[in-house]
């Protein structure tokens, strides 16, 4: 398995005043995506001019399982793990004790897979696998 980014991630309901923070601290919008998976996630991405990558996710309601468990607060931050092997990197962060928010379900898109992992202790890491058709 490859990690292929490595970056920041803020889960919130509330985006606005982050973006004009993080624009005030240099980071400029490259792109927003809406209507991710069935959460209906908007996806911000941010980047200085240093090549640091933010990304702010906007879901329009938390997954039942998160609700019911309380694993995923309203604001969040974790760290956003591309990789090339989904499944691999899932069963390391298992194997460590993190659980899916999503129960075992995962945010599947026409060109990404992706499910937020929390750890024991509550550290969060979104693991994603890029699809390239």
């Amino acid at each position: 398995m490859k990690i292929t980014t490595f970056n920041p991630q803020i889960i919130t309901k509330n985006a606005e005043p982050l973006m004009k923070l993080f624009q005030e601290l240099g980071f400029e919008k490259r792109h927003d995506q809406e209507g991710i998976g069935e959460l209906n996630v908007e996806g911000i991405r941010m980047k200085n001019d240093d090549g640091f990558y933010l990304d702010i996710s906007i879901p329009e309601t938390l997954p039942a399982a998160a609700k019911e468990e309380k694993l995923l607060p309203h604001d969040m931050v974790v760290i956003r793990m591309n990789v090339d092997d989904f499944d691999a990197a899932y069963q390391v962060l298992e194997k460590q004790g993190f659980r899916n928010v999503y129960a075992n379900g995962t945010v599947d898109t026409k060109s990404s897979r992706s499910a937020v992992m929390i750890s024991p202790t509550g550290f969060g890491i979104n693991v994603i696998q890029h699809i390239k058709h």
